[in-house]
């Protein structure tokens, strides 16, 4: 039966500018008629792909399980394969030739006509392949360098290779078992088959209220300048806003399974990883300027056998307002609450939840946990049950 884990949480930052536009100022959105603070989902998905980097140092992943977006692959596989002892440009040429077999064209300035997303697995299956049919890898516009050497030149015709390299560079793009392509997913424009399906959503978080974004005016001093010389030697402003986000993503945990090959026991870690990275994992955006460094006070996880999943931003469809003294996050977690009480009576309580909540709301939504390490704990034992 499908196994769907969904996490819900509610953090409130302090003034920041955490997700900016192409103005600078922070991003936003109209939702229930009002403008919201937003942070992108893509902006919230490299937050978390960076935690992924933090697992693997902390001994938590292997370096191996992960992936990475680039248009340098040319660059990336010349290191592996000089490494191997192989001739740089000799190496290169090689490569270009052999990637046209899969429609993968490296432009005049070394990089891909496109970002690629690519697991670390297939980076080094790509030039193992390069390596074992090295010799095969000539054509008709080769030419005889220095010590015999043979290097293609530039416009040789991919078509004039051995078949076999590319059916070998295909085979060898099969997603790498990354957990970071088996959770969001990639698109390869020119190799439609080789698209993976996400089995994760995850939803541009937008706050629980109504917000006006605000003005900071700085100016700076140059420290050397003469005594006698007044005034400011360089001004301007930066926006901000402070918010109180609603954020949630959604794991089809069977898909997931799926995307990595059927190793259940990678899924599960990867999942787990996610998860936490999705509580503790922070955009970087202006935080020099502001240290807006506040972690969620309210988690809760979902696991569902089969159903759908539930997006509960509609509890802030009318924005949330406080009075003097109220707290705007303990408000927000009751509205939750009650949506979600809501949605389960009318559609079915077909999950089994967990809440770690600062707040003191004591919503009654799932067990009650008293910190992250035993909510996650928690959901795990009980996603490898549903799943």
């Amino acid at each position: 039966m499908k196994a769907l884990v969904e996490i819900h949480a509610l953090q409130n930052f302090a003034p920041s500018n955490l997700n900016r536009d192409d103005t600078g100022a922070p991003k936003d959105a109209f939702f229930g008629g009002r403008r919201r603070a937003r942070i992108s989902s893509q902006c919230l998905k490299r937050a978390v792909r960076e935690y992924f980097k933090s697992a693997v140092n902390q001994g938590l992943m292997d370096n191996n399980s992960l992936a990475v977006r680039t248009k340098r692959l040319k660059d990336e596989i010349i290191s592996i394969l000089t490494g191997r002892g192989r001739d740089r440009e000799e190496a290169e040429n090689k490569l270009v030739l052999a990637l046209k077999t899969v429609k993968l064209v490296v432009k005049d300035d070394g990089k891909t006509e496109y970002l690629l997303f690519l697991g670390r697995k297939e980076i080094e299956a790509i030039a193992d392949v390069i390596n074992t049919h090295w010799d095969a890898i000539v054509s008709s516009g080769v030419a005889e360098e220095k010590g015999g050497k043979k290097k293609g030149k530039k416009g040789a015709d991919a078509s004039e290779l051995p078949p076999e390299i590319g059916k070998a560079l295909e085979k060898a793009l099969d997603g790498g078992k990354a957990v970071e392509v088996a959770l969001f997913g990639r698109m390869l424009a020119d190799m439609p088959e080789k698209n993976q399906y996400a089995a994760c959503q995850v939803a541009h978080a937008i706050s629980t209220h109504a917000v006006e974004r605000e003005f900071d005016f700085y100016t700076a001093v140059d420290d050397l300048k003469p005594e006698d010389t007044a005034g400011a030697d360089m001004m301007g402003t930066i926006e901000f806003t402070s918010a109180c986000f609603y954020r949630y993503a959604a794991v089809d945990y069977n898909k997931l399974i799926e995307n990595l090959g059927g190793d259940a026991e990678l899924a599960a870690s990867g999942l787990r990883t996610f998860l936490e990275g999705f509580v503790v994992a922070e955009p970087t955006g202006k935080q020099n300027s502001f240290a807006a460094h506040n972690p969620p006070e309210f988690v809760l996880v979902t696991v569902r056998r089969g159903g759908a999943p539930r997006n509960l931003a509609n509890a802030f469809e009318a924005p949330v307002r406080v009075k003097a003294e109220e707290s705007l996050t303990l408000e927000s977690v009751k509205r939750l609450a009650d949506k979600a009480r809501k949605l389960a009576a009318a559609y079915g309580n077909d999950g089994v939840s967990f809440v770690m909540d600062l707040t003191g709301a004591n919503t009654g939504l799932g067990t009650e946990k008293n910190n992250l390490s035993e909510l996650l704990d928690a959901a795990m034992a009980e996603v490898r049950k549903a799943g």
